[in-house]
């Protein structure tokens, strides 16, 4: 029977776009079995490259009918595992890289519809190119997709402003798990007519449907762009630094991360040459505001809050770009710190979400309870302060062996970290997804009431199980 279902697939897709383990080398599976952090290693039963939402609809009747479960990916830049095969060697993975096709660009209804394996990188250049603006931004815009965005309700570095990758999506074309296809790509900004069934498949992780395509929200082009670092001595003057620059520049301020001492140290042990302008501070804030008006009136309203702050003492120090090479150097400096993280070897990640006010009063709390439990850690915490998205991390004292620390704090750490996190107000998950990572977790956390309405709709919309299974619930 599985040699069946391979050769069928084969004749469907084409022979170069069936992967098959034990027929060809290893590495060339790696990228496809392996996820981003290189945590989860699987074995599937094959590795398909469908071109178009018709394959993909022909592909899961083919798995429906034999009974195998299927494993969307995108770009396979995720952190919770949701995106690999486990290594039973029976599930077929479903790589969307091949739909690349720029289906429709609307400039008047500002909306650019697309296969859902564009990359990131490639919409915004098409968006920029017609003079407009897809704002969704991350680390790993030059290789995750539209869909993998869509799918773990990406969110990046100006939610702010825009939002997730929820707010910035008006309809998709999704694949069910019976293999029909629901065309839904909609341009509307308006539209009550019954359940939104966009949303149901959006931050759902491939477990109700297989998103192919999408209808995404375009913006005008920001005149000017001012960005800037600032030095805070705490937490807590970084949020009132927020706070001043919501009240002078209001929707303009686009972007607001912190990253603490340790994250930009680590920068500096790997990547020596991307400069400090401010040296070593207890916290560095990059700062980003986009006007509609001029560039005159953006450095007003810039200087105004950074001048404001000084005399405030809510900041030590300041620098502006001066151009747009700067600007670059500046967000190299902050997008930067995963990638040295990576480099100093395995650590304990936290995504997790809460509310401004009570930031502050967690990273205390916590940051003195893990510095009792495990002495000499190291406590990496960066993110986008200015929509409550921390990333805090652990990563293990210096001299011991990165894989050690991970295999042997892992568990207590995160219930320490997800205690307080509870605790004061938040979510374990702000926008990497639960996958299989968080999976457990989310069962303990989240209420009966809410996990019980999450497994009817699974039940509902998948009720033989085959799309991401044991993936988030």
């Amino acid at each position: 029977m599985t040699r069946d279902l391979i050769n069928t697939l084969k004749h469907l897709l084409g022979d170069a776009h069936v992967l098959v383990p034990g027929t060809m080398p290893e590495q060339a599976l790696t990228a496809y079995q392996q996820d981003w952090r290189k945590r989860y290693h699987g074995r599937a039963l094959a590795v398909l490259r469908p071109e178009t939402t018709e394959q993909v609809a022909a592909v899961v009747k083919l798995a429906r009918e034999h009974r195998v479960s299927l494993v969307p990916q995108g770009g396979n830049t995720g952190l919770v595992g949701g995106g690999v095969p486990d290594d039973s060697g029976t599930q077929l993975l479903l790589s969307l890289q091949r739909m690349q096709k720029v289906r429709q660009l609307d400039t008047d209804n500002l909306t650019l519809t697309v296969d859902a394996g564009c990359v990131l990188q490639q919409v915004q250049e098409t968006a920029r190119q017609a003079g407009l603006l897809f704002p969704l931004s991350l680390a790993a815009e030059g290789s995750c997709t539209i869909g993998g965005n869509l799918s773990t309700n990406a969110g990046g570095t100006q939610v702010l402003r825009y939002g997730n990758a929820r707010e910035l999506c008006l309809g998709l074309e999704v694949v069910t798990a019976e293999g029909e296809i629901w065309d839904g790509l909609s341009g509307l900004r308006k539209d009550n007519t019954g359940y939104d069934l966009r949303d149901l498949f959006i931050g759902a992780e491939g477990t109700l449907g297989i998103i192919t395509a999408a209808t995404l929200k375009l913006f005008p082009q920001p005149r000017a762009r001012m960005t800037a670092l600032a030095a805070c001595t705490s937490l807590a003057s970084t949020v009132r630094l927020l706070g001043l620059a919501q009240s002078r520049c209001g929707a303009a301020l686009t972007g607001f991360e912190v990253m603490n001492a340790q994250s930009l140290a680590l920068v500096a042990r790997h990547f020596p040459q991307l400069a400090q302008p401010l040296g070593a501070r207890p916290w560095t804030v990059l700062l980003e505001l986009s006007d509609n008006e001029s560039e005159t009136h953006a450095r007003e309203q810039f200087e105004g809050v950074l001048s404001q702050a000084l005399e405030d003492g809510v900041i030590e120090d300041a620098a502006v770009a001066e151009s747009l090479a700067q600007s670059q150097a500046m967000w190299h400096l902050r997008e930067s710190i995963p990638l040295a993280q990576s480099e100093e070897g395995l650590n304990i990640k936290h995504d997790i979400a809460l509310p401004v006010s009570r930031i502050p009063d967690f990273v205390a709390a916590c940051d003195a309870l893990l510095a009792g439990q495990f002495p000499g850690s190291r406590l990496v915490n960066f993110g986008h302060l200015g929509d409550g998205n921390l990333h805090y991390n652990l990563q293990a004292p210096d001299g011991m062996a990165p894989a050690v620390f991970l295999k042997n704090h892992e568990h207590a750490v995160n219930a320490l970290v997800y205690d307080q996190v509870m605790a004061h107000g938040g979510s374990i998950s702000a926008e990497h997804g639960i996958g299989q990572l968080k999976r457990e977790e989310l069962a303990q956390r989240k209420s009966p009431v809410a996990l019980a309405l999450m497994r009817q709709i699974k039940q509902a919309l998948d009720p033989l199980g085959l799309l991401n299974p044991n993936r988030m619930i």
